[in-house]
């Protein structure tokens, strides 16, 4: 099987946070970005940013920078399109997502997203709370094959990863909370003083 394209997202406005770029906060001594870039670099075959805004500002991190195509900045399902569309020209049948602000993901996370992906290739992680599994879908394997789907799913006003994904039988690649959440994201500041006690 071709290794899958990665794919961050960071086009998030940050409005708990203040705004601003919240890949860009420090834990630890390294950014969350960086962090997550050293956790999925080594398993994909290829990396890339979705951000919105002057992509310069990225320049130091050498990726490629994919803006939402789509107005109003819908939402993290415009940002896979971005990424569907942007692997579909190198390619590459699938890509797998993770957001820029969490910085404890799974080093396992690809290959286990690739065996539990569903009969349409989709595939998003969850994690299990005693007998409740709880679907993280900013973090995924999806196929290009349904970037079309996506596109006029997006422009007929689906917003929610969800309502999308449960559409096309999205398998679930489950993964534990302990000794921590590895989908920790980094939401308020009280989030990032909880992940530097983590860290």
């Amino acid at each position: 099987m071709i290794q899958p394209h990665g794919l961050i997202l960071a086009g998030g406005r940050a409005t708990r946070m203040g705004g601003g770029d919240k890949g860009r906060l420090p834990l630890a001594g390294r950014t969350l970005v960086d962090r997550v870039i050293a956790t999925l670099a080594p398993q994909v075959d290829r990396l890339a940013l979705n951000a919105n805004g002057d992509p310069d500002r990225w320049s130091d991190l050498c990726l490629p920078v994919l803006p939402d195509d789509l107005p109003e900045q819908p939402g993290p399902l415009a940002g896979v399109l971005a990424g569907l569309d942007w692997a579909a020209g190198l390619g590459c049948p699938h890509i797998v997502t993770a957001a820029a602000d969490t910085p404890f993901l799974p080093p396992d996370l690809v290959p286990r997203l690739l065996d539990a992906a569903g009969p349409s290739g989709l595939a998003l992680a969850a994690t299990q709370e005693g007998q409740k599994t709880w679907p993280q879908p900013t973090f995924g394997l999806w196929p290009t094959a349904l970037r079309h789907d996506l596109r006029a799913a997006l422009e007929g006003g689906t917003r929610k990863i969800l309502h999308w994904t449960d559409r096309h039988g999205a398998g679930l690649a489950v993964f534990p909370t302990e000794p921590w959440d590895p989908f920790f994201n980094v939401n308020t500041p009280e989030d990032l003083a909880r992940a530097e006690a983590m860290a």
